[in-house]
């Protein structure tokens, strides 16, 4: 019970500590490569006219995606399209080359939403929906394509029509008041008549509203804005089967997660060390137990042996002696030669009794195994403590939120295949290098960067995102055309190589990622035994 309560009063120690690194920490402010990262699924949205003979820019407003082909706006910024059917929608992402023609695939004009589908082949960046509680005060960002700055800026029709980075302004939330129409969340985040459709994002980058509209004063009093309500977007887009991503998990900064995952470490090494000391205390008290034992033992046994050696001597002498007695009289010469027999079978006896006495070093030796025999009945393994055991085969492995950053992907379990040799689900070879085992994926369809590692001997999986601008990825691809990954199960030295080589990708990618999901792993239900 004493043993017990220590390390509950380290752990609770450590676990102070930890709060105090990361939990009554001042909240850390939204890292401007974050609101970046989540720009570039911020659309403008454009409505042209065209009669056959002239093309014409009638307006324009903002919007963000939910799926590669979908785009999330106000029904306002498209209203005009249902009275005129010379207007065409066009989507111009915020990066890239071109855009594209759109079509109105859904329209609520109760709380101002409307949703568009690409016409043409395309891929957007799709937006992350964040669907949890919206703290009073909360830093927010409106992103979009307010056309006062368009104004200011001298842009022609060409201009807007092309990839332009979007506006980024902010505010903060004003809990308690909405719209009497719809629900809405109001804020103090500038906004622009462009700005319309357009996403407003939390600290990590994530949607929790769509710019709506503003109050209008003519005087000095302050101006507020309001934004449809996540719970608007969720209930619209599911009414149309469609499925955007979606998290509740709170927002929290790298920076904040590695002071928190420094104090977890610290509480589990001060954990750790109290229970590899306790654990010693239990190894000496047994091996001293082990050694009292093991000496009475050696000792009566020795004493057993010189006694018997003595028995069996004294005995020898009485059967020489009776033999010269007999081989003296008559007839007596059979009892004489068994005389002599016994008395030289009871010398070798004592001989064996004596030679076969445990020696006094043999206190160690026996010690030591009645220790390991303790220690195997009580099912605790005697001797040095226990390192964890690579773990491998078909895994399962679960997110831990409290350990993880979320902004951009699913928060479902991940099924991983794992061999000795660092080869992932039969296809892909990781590295090994400084960071461990380790692989930067860099997928064609995304402008995303992924360092996915796994440490086998915790069971853990992390994956690392990296929101990234075209050009970054471009440099990042053309670096990974000169590698040459191995096949899985490659040799040591072809493995290491490719770890170098990451290291190098990895040296590209910014200091912090713009997600961290870590994951805790076990034998799956199927293969575990």
């Amino acid at each position: 019970m004493k043993e017990c309560s220590m390390l509950r009063q380290i752990a609770r120690l450590a676990l102070l500590l930890c709060l105090s690194a990361a939990g009554f920490s001042a909240p850390a402010l939204a890292d401007p490569a974050d609101i970046g990262a989540a720009a570039r699924s911020v659309v403008r949205v454009v409505l042209v006219e065209d009669n056959g003979r002239q093309v014409r820019l009638k307006g324009h407003g903002s919007g963000f995606v939910v799926a590669p082909d979908l785009i999330v706006t106000n029904a306002h910024v498209i209203a005009e399209t249902t009275e005129d059917h010379d207007l065409r929608i066009g989507i111009v992402p915020s990066q890239g080359k071109g855009g594209w023609f759109a079509r109105v695939v859904a329209v609520s004009p109760n709380n101002d939403l409307a949703l568009l589908k690409l016409t043409d082949k395309g891929s957007l960046q799709v937006a992350s929906l964040f669907t949890g509680p919206v703290a009073d005060g909360a830093d927010v960002y409106a992103v979009g394509y307010p056309g006062n700055v368009d104004l200011a800026q001298g842009l022609s029709i060409a201009d807007i029509v092309s990839p332009t980075a979007p506006v980024k302004t902010r505010g903060n939330v004003s809990a308690g008041r909405s719209s009497k129409q719809f629900d809405t969340i109001l804020h103090t985040a500038p906004l622009g008549s462009g700005n319309s459709g357009g996403p407003l994002l939390d600290a990590c980058g994530r949607v929790i509203g769509v710019n709506s509209f503003g109050t209008v004063s003519e005087t000095s009093d302050s101006e507020f804005y309001f934004a449809v309500s996540m719970r608007e977007v969720v209930r619209f887009l599911t009414a149309f089967q469609v499925h955007p991503q979606v998290t509740g998990v709170p927002c929290r900064s790298i920076a904040e997660l590695d002071a928190s995952e420094a104090g977890r470490l610290a509480n589990e090494k001060a954990v750790s060390l109290e229970q590899e000391r306790i654990d010693q205390e239990r190894r000496d008290e047994a091996m001293r137990k082990a050694e009292r034992t093991a000496q009475f033992q050696v000792i009566a046994e020795r004493e057993n042996g010189m006694a018997l050696a003595g028995l069996a001597l004294l005995l020898a002498l009485f059967s020489a002696a009776a033999s010269i007695l007999f081989s003296q009289k008559e007839n007596m010469g059979s009892r004489a030669k068994w005389s002599r027999i016994t008395a030289v079978l009871l010398g070798i006896a004592a001989l064996a009794a004596w030679f076969m006495r445990p020696a006094l070093d043999d206190i160690d030796s026996r010690s030591r195994k009645l220790a390991d025999a303790q220690a195997t009945k009580a099912g605790q393994p005697f001797g040095e403590p226990s390192k964890d055991r690579p773990i491998g085969g078909q895994l399962i492995c679960v997110l831990e939120p409290d350990r993880s950053r979320v902004t951009v992907s699913p928060m479902t379990d991940v099924p991983l295949n794992w061999t000795p040799q660092g080869c992932v689900n039969g296809r892909t070879q990781y590295g090994l290098g400084t960071h461990g085992w380790s692989r930067v994926l860099l997928p064609k369809d995304e402008d995303t960067a992924t360092v996915a590692s796994f440490d086998p001997t915790t069971a853990t999986y992390k994956t690392e995102r990296f929101l990234l601008q075209v050009e970054a990825m471009d440099r990042l691809r053309s670096a990974r055309a000169s590698m040459n990954p191995p096949s899985c199960d490659a040799y040591d030295g072809a493995i290491r190589q490719l770890g170098d080589a990451q290291a190098d990708l990895r040296a590209q990618l910014p200091d912090s990622p713009n997600e961290r999901l870590v994951y805790k792993c076990q034998p799956a239900p199927s293969s575990a035994k």
